[in-house]
C-alpha cells in the first residue's frame, strides 16, 4: 500500500494505535470547571473558552467546557505541526535556511523581508508556511493530518489557505492533547525535529521555568477567532493550555488573547505574579 505522506511504515502502525486508543483527554478525565476563569474572560470583554491540564497536580480545569469541546479553524496555531511536516518531508533543511521574500507588500511589516524559521514563527508569517504548503499538496497535508490525527484532517478549501479559513478544525482539548505528545516527542517524527520545533516556540523563561506558545488568529462566519496554545515548563511537571476567543473587533482584541491567556495561568501559579 502506498505510504500518503511518503514516510516510513511507522505511519501506518501509529494510525493504527491512535484509532485503538481514546485521546489523552478523553472522557475518562474529570475536566473541572473554574468559574472564575470565566470572569477573567469577561473582564477582557470577551467570550471563549480556556483549558488547562496541570501535571504537577494532574488537575484538569475548563471553562466553557461546551466551547472547549468545539472544533474551530487553527489558524497559526498550525505552523507548530506544519513545520513538523516541512521537516519530515525535507522541504526544510534546519533552522538557519533563509526563505527569500518575494517582493510582495504585506499588511504586516515584518514579513516584509526574508525570513528563517526562527523569525517566520516568532511573527508568524503566513507566507512561509504557504511555500511549505504548496510544495506538500493536499494529498501530502491530509496523509499528515491523519497521521497525527489532528483535529478532523480536513485540509479542503485550498492548499495554502486550509488552516486559516479553510476546512482544518480542531478543538481547544485537542490542542492539549497534540502538545502532550509533542512536549514528549511522542510524535511520529524524528525527535530531533521535534525538538527544533520546541525551541523555536520559547517566548518566556526564567530561572525556574519556560513557556512554550503560539498564537493564532482566524475567521469563522466573518468574526475573528484568536488562540493561544502551549504550555509551561516546572521541574514539578508541565502545565498545558489551550484558549480560543471570539474577537469581534479584530486587531484590537488581539492582546487579549495572550492576556487572558496569563491571567489564567497566574491564578494557578503555573506563571509568576
Amino acid at each position: 500500500m502506498e505510504n500518503p505522506v511518503g514516510v516510513s511504515l511507522r505511519s501506518w502502525v501509529f494510525i493504527l494505535f491512535a484509532l485503538s486508543f481514546p485521546a489523552l483527554s478523553g472522557a475518562d478525565e474529570q475536566w473541572q470547571e473554574r468559574a472564575d476563569w470565566a470572569g477573567v474572560l469577561a473582564d477582557a470583554g470577551v467570550s471563549g473558552t480556556v483549558v488547562v491540564l496541570d501535571e504537577r497536580t494532574q488537575s484538569h480545569w475548563v471553562s466553557n467546557e461546551a466551547r472547549a469541546q468545539t472544533r474551530f479553524t487553527p489558524a497559526s496555531t498550525f505552523k507548530v505541526p506544519h513545520l513538523l511536516f516541512a521537516l519530515d518531508a525535507g522541504i526544510v533543511r534546519d533552522e538557519f535556511e533563509v526563505f527569500p521574500w518575494d517582493g510582495t507588500r504585506r499588511n504586516i511589516e515584518a514579513w516584509n523581508q526574508d525570513q528563517d524559521l526562527r523569525s517566520s514563527m516568532r511573527k508568524s508569517v503566513v507566507w512561509v508556511y504557504q511555500l511549505f504548503a504548496r510544495q506538500l499538496g493536499e494529498e501530502r497535508e491530509r496523509g499528515y493530518l491523519q497521521h497525527i490525527g489532528y483535529g478532523n484532517a480536513e485540509p479542503s478549501g485550498g492548499v495554502d489557505r486550509f488552516w486559516l479559513d479553510g476546512g482544518l478544525r480542531i478543538s481547544a482539548h485537542e490542542q492539549v492533547d497534540f502538545l502532550r505528545r509533542l512536549y514528549r516527542n511522542d510524535l511520529p517524527f524524528q525527535e530531533a525535529h521535534q525538538r527544533l520545533v520546541k525551541d523555536l516556540m520559547i517566548v518566556g523563561a526564567d530561572r525556574d521555568w519556560i513557556l512554550r506558545a503560539k498564537t493564532g488568529w482566524g475567521e469563522v462566519e466573518g468574526q475573528g477567532l484568536g488562540w493561544w496554545v502551549g504550555w509551561v515548563e516546572w521541574r514539578e511537571g508541565a502545565v498545558f493550555f489551550a484558549l480560543n476567543i471570539d474577537m469581534p473587533k479584530g486587531s484590537a482584541d488581539a492582546p487579549k488573547r495572550e492576556a487572558v491567556g496569563r491571567a489564567v495561568l497566574r491564578t494557578i501559579g503555573a506563571l509568576p505574579q
